[in-house]
């Protein structure tokens, strides 16, 4: 599932894009026909990132809400578009911009109101300058869940997935194990900064770097297109600072990965 980093990167694109102009909106699959309608023809006002949920703001105050999930993904193409391939949830055209969306989770028009409930229910996010780390913290240091299960809850920190999850935990010596109550407050101001250093990279270049100069050599990483990671992927791979075999498990469904020397319990 694509992690915060990438709504940003889509919000700031389509902000680029459609932001001031009329935007023909239409669902060739069907499905999200009578959204489109409501928002077809309008000028796009903003477009914005919350976590992992991109929103389109139009001028007639609707939104229109998109939750990539697992396969969700946006195809761009310069107008006029072509016959529409695949089931192309919707489809969005501006002046010398259009793009398709394909298999979201969610893809929906929200009034104001459900709107403020949707944003409401989610954490701080990193890459927002009015997130509240210390309403994250709040929920934290009042839990007994491993700090590696409370970093993905996005009603807790919003836009951290897997990858981000396993690395920002390793470059701080934290087990993912670690019961939330248990974490201090110094590191978990040390885990805030790090995510808002590391994510706005993520936006930036599209991919998640994530480690430091002098450890970004050896084991190429577990794809040929990313960058190196730490222990993401790199089940019983020696760590890049000590060698000793990257751990896995799986904790509340989600894979898990860590370096049991440099991570101890």
């Amino acid at each position: 599932m694509p992690e915060g980093h990438t709504l940003h990167r889509l919000a700031n694109q389509h902000r680029k894009a459609f932001a001031g102009g009329v935007v023909r909106v239409s669902s060739p699959q069907g499905r999200f026909a009578d959204g489109a309608a409501l928002v077809d023809g309008q000028r796009l006002v903003r477009s914005e990132a919350h976590g992992k949920h991109l929103l389109h703001h139009y001028e007639s105050g609707l939104a229109v809400h998109v939750h990539l999930g697992l396969y969700g993904k946006f195809y761009d193409a310069e107008p006029p578009m072509g016959v529409p391939v695949g089931q192309v949830r919707m489809r969005m055209v501006g002046d010398g911009f259009g793009t398709d969306l394909r298999g979201p989770a969610a893809c929906e028009v929200l009034s104001p109101p459900e709107v403020e409930a949707l944003t409401d229910r989610l954490g701080a996010d990193p890459l927002r300058p009015d997130a509240d780390p210390d309403r994250a913290f709040a929920r934290i240091r009042r839990s007994r869940r491993p700090i590696g299960a409370l970093l993905m809850d996005q009603s807790v920190i919003a836009g951290v997935g897997n990858v981000y999850r396993a690395e920002v935990l390793f470059r701080h010596g934290i087990s993912p194990y670690r019961p939330g109550v248990d974490l201090s407050a110094e590191e978990w101001s040390a885990l805030w900064s790090d995510l808002v250093e590391l994510m706005p990279v993520g936006v930036a270049t599209g991919r998640m770097h994530v480690v430091r100069p002098e450890h970004d050599h050896g084991e190429p990483s577990y794809a040929p297109d990313r960058p190196r990671t730490y222990v993401y992927r790199r089940l019983g791979a020696g760590c890049r600072v000590c060698a000793e075999p990257v751990a896995h498990a799986v904790l509340e469904g989600r894979n898990l990965f860590w370096c049991p020397a440099c991570q101890p319990s």
